[in-house]
């Protein structure tokens, strides 16, 4: 238990200082953390996470989620490519896989989320993320309220959907969803992408919500902001999701590949045979 608050005392003063340096405070950190996984264990810890399965579609994605340690397992040493432990979402080629609501699938993947297990309201989320190469791919790190969307509001802490230059973040609610104006992109400096590890966060207040990449403010929304396009639907409580999936509408705006899948060109699909389709979480943190 002291590691695992020693660990997540350092998280903060990476993200606060830009600097790595040891100081042992698990009094503070104990009562200012809300959630925090650093996927050290064996295997997806069930009591923090869910599994999403293969009744669930949307955006006209081009995979089905699987509840498979094939698509969400955990790795330690070399396998975590720069991590003590990481979780790895993978996606696969499985031609043919499953037929639903009407569309044949061919790609399998993973997503979770903390729904009704971790559900905040306010404070500091944030994630340590290694992302593929590949246009078409399209992780997400994400919150949502637990009712119906958009009319309980959704935050997008960080989306890629395959140029390595840039990641995006959003809000989304009512009178601001899909399209929403309330969107921004965040270009890496040069010499750096989203193949390398970076920290995705949002501190959300009663007020506001500034997202950061490794603790630079990238973008911040107020909330007359979006009461110029809808209610505020940001003090209600929200819950995580960690997802990748691949090719469907995000991508395809942005790429327009059509064939050999929506979003999804071919070179992609040739790096999802070959394996290469994986995204590694280093840890996840909720703090007031």
């Amino acid at each position: 238990m002291k590691h695992l608050f020693l660990k997540t005392f350092l998280v903060l003063a990476i993200i606060s200082s830009g600097n790595l340096f040891a100081q042992d405070s698990p009094a503070i950190i104990e009562s200012d953390t809300i959630f925090f996984d650093d996927f050290s264990g064996s295997s997806l810890d069930r009591k923090k996470w869910n599994v999403v399965g293969t009744d669930f579609w949307v955006n006209n994605e081009q995979q089905v989620y699987v509840d498979s340690t094939a698509t969400i397992f955990n790795v330690k040493g070399d396998d975590a490519r720069g991590a003590e432990n990481a979780l790895v979402l993978k996606a696969h080629y499985s031609p043919n896989y499953i037929k639903y609501r009407g569309n044949d699938f061919d790609f399998i993947s993973g997503r979770i989320n903390t729904r009704d297990k971790v559900m905040f309201t306010y404070g500091t989320a944030m994630a340590r993320m290694k992302l593929p190469e590949g246009s078409g791919f399209w992780p997400a790190f994400w919150a949502l309220g637990g009712g119906d969307w958009p009319a309980t509001g959704e935050i997008d802490i960080m989306e890629y959907v395959g140029e390595t230059d840039w990641i995006g973040v959003a809000l989304h609610g009512p009178g601001y969803s899909g399209e929403t104006p309330l969107v921004n992109k965040y270009f890496f400096p040069e010499g750096e992408d989203v193949t390398s590890w970076h920290v995705y966060s949002v501190d959300w207040t009663p007020e506001a919500l500034n997202f950061k990449v490794d603790g630079r403010l990238i973008y911040r929304v107020t909330k007359p902001m979006v009461e110029n396009y809808g209610e505020w639907k940001f003090d209600n409580p929200k819950y995580l999701i960690l997802n990748l999936a691949l090719g469907g509408a995000y991508p395809y705006k942005t790429n327009g590949v059509e064939e050999p899948y929506n979003g999804l060109p071919e070179s992609t699909v040739e790096l999802i045979k070959q394996g290469k389709a994986e995204v590694l979480i280093d840890w996840v943190l909720i703090k007031k």
